[in-house]
């Protein structure tokens, strides 16, 4: 990102108030994410819970978007990597790690509970896909949130990768997945 140089802070000042509301607005037509960020930041009525509650929704679309594609193993990891879009979207939005984290339990929550039975398939890539986000989650959460949440996603995290271990693909992995979430002391 361009950082605003010294010349235009000056013209910006310079700017008369109506000038300053229609250049913001046309700015948050042209960028949805600028939007969101301003409506995040701006409206008391919008809360963490609601901008969560909002990504989980648009999630759980893409979840169902990629249940009606010909390919479903292939369309299944495309909604997975559109999904992670979404929770980093939604962190960069809110600057919250601990949302950017929740999301991504909750789509490793999607994938297991509701489209476990392509792990089994005979491609691999959507098994894969979630076993790479899960192995990724744990030092995501460990890096991120302060040690005090540590143990709070310690069972759900736990849950998951026992699950993700009792697929037979689990030992054909190119990357080690993590056994249980390890909390250092």
């Amino acid at each position: 990102m361009p950082v605003p140089s010294a010349d235009f802070k000056k013209a910006l000042k310079r700017l008369s108030e109506p000038e300053k509301e229609a250049l913001l607005l046309r700015a948050v037509r042209r960028d949805a994410e600028l939007y969101e960020t301003f409506r995040f930041e701006l409206l008391a009525d919008v809360t963490l819970g609601q901008m969560q509650e909002e990504t989980a929704d648009r999630i759980h679309e893409l979840f169902n978007v990629a249940v009606s594609g010909r390919l479903l193993n292939r369309s299944l990891v495309k909604a997975l990597r559109a999904s992670v879009q979404e929770a980093a979207r939604g962190r960069r939005i809110t600057k919250s790690k601990q949302l950017e984290i929740d999301l991504l339990v909750y789509i490793l929550r999607q994938a297991i509970d509701n489209f476990s039975g392509q792990f089994d398939s005979v491609y691999d890539g959507f098994y894969n896909a979630t076993a790479r986000l899960a192995a990724r989650v744990p030092a995501l959460v460990l890096k991120s949130l302060h040690e005090d949440l540590w143990v709070e996603y310690q069972s759900e995290i736990d849950d998951i990768l026992r699950q993700l271990h009792g697929r037979k693909k689990s030992h054909n992995l190119k990357f080690e997945l993590p056994h249980r979430f390890e909390i250092p002391e």
